[in-house]
């Protein structure tokens, strides 16, 4: 199943008092379906997902549907490493009306690539909605080898996989050996170009909160035949890439947001905002590409 190109993992809108600010939310959906994202990643670790409760989830969930409107898919993070409750707030997602979940690899308790396709098959079994799969070592340890996702794409509604791992000699073997309907997206903002060249489909991307707009142009130039343009497009952004992970995500791409008017609040404990030395050394990058407080366009 392709979601699109270019899927933003959105961050969650908190308002002074920590919570969910809904408000803040529907402009943030709004701005990103103006400006770039195919498709929006909601509750997964860019939104902050180990300090979301479940019921707020559940309330994310139905809410973004709802501001969403079938304009693009809505893809719930229901991942994490309970099978049962896993299980448990994918069929709520479903409930909600969102378009497919994104499980995440199962973190902290090392499971083995046996578990592992356990885990993925018994919770894809328990819904009718499409599945992606979220291979993210970095975050959870373990990493879901090429063998394990490949035997998982057999699943009837697993559908894809957000491959994290930075690893494209293993993007390449999941690509050439999964199905043709089966979408491969890298979860690595600075191999977007890259993995895209080696037949992958596109990105899942916390960067395209600020550079959507320029992550579409890059990709199409690519699949129109201008290489060359896209490469440079690709050394123009990879800076800005870098910069939006220069601290503990999405402390950087929040404050990139909030200095260009698209408020999104803080981050909840134990992440910290970025202090102002780390905002200047953000803008001093950010600036050369979308100045501050740049007049973004946001659908009404």
């Amino acid at each position: 199943m392709n979601f699109g190109q270019v899927l933003t993992a959105m961050v969650t809108p908190f308002d002074q008092q920590g919570n969910i600010d809904f408000g803040a939310t529907e402009t943030l959906v709004n701005y990103l379906i103006d400006n770039g994202s195919d498709a929006l990643v909601v509750a997964g670790t860019t939104g902050e997902s180990p300090t979301l409760t479940t019921e707020e989830k559940v309330s994310l969930f139905k809410f973004v549907v709802e501001v969403v409107d079938n304009r693009v898919p809505v893809i719930a993070g229901t991942g994490s490493n309970n099978t049962n409750a896993s299980i448990q707030l994918t069929q709520q997602a479903e409930a909600a009306g969102v378009d497919a979940v994104m499980l995440v690899t199962p973190y902290y308790n090392k499971p083995s690539q046996e578990g592992m396709y356990q885990h993925f098959s018994t919770i894809a079994n328990a819904t009718n909605l499409p599945v992606m799969l979220y291979n993210i070592p970095g975050r959870s340890v373990v990493n879901l080898e090429p063998a394990t996702i490949i035997r998982l794409a057999k699943v009837k509604n697993i559908v894809s996989v957000k491959e994290a791992s930075g690893d494209l000699d293993a993007a390449t073997e999941i690509i050439s050996s999964t199905p043709d309907n089966f979408s491969v997206y890298s979860g690595e903002d600075t191999n977007t170009l890259p993995f895209v060249s080696i037949g992958g489909t596109g990105i899942i991307s916390v960067s395209a909160h600020v550079i959507g707009n320029e992550m579409q142009q890059m990709l199409d130039s690519y699949h129109t035949g201008d290489g060359a343009y896209a490469a440079r497009m690709h050394q123009k952004l990879v800076p800005v890439m870098k910069a939006i992970f220069s601290a503990p995500s999405p402390s950087p791409v929040k404050a990139a947001l909030n200095n260009r008017g698209i408020e999104v609040g803080s981050v909840r404990l134990p992440l910290i905002p970025l202090n102002e030395e780390e905002t200047q050394s953000l803008e001093n990058v950010l600036g050369k590409v979308h100045p501050r407080k740049e007049a973004f366009r946001v659908a009404q």
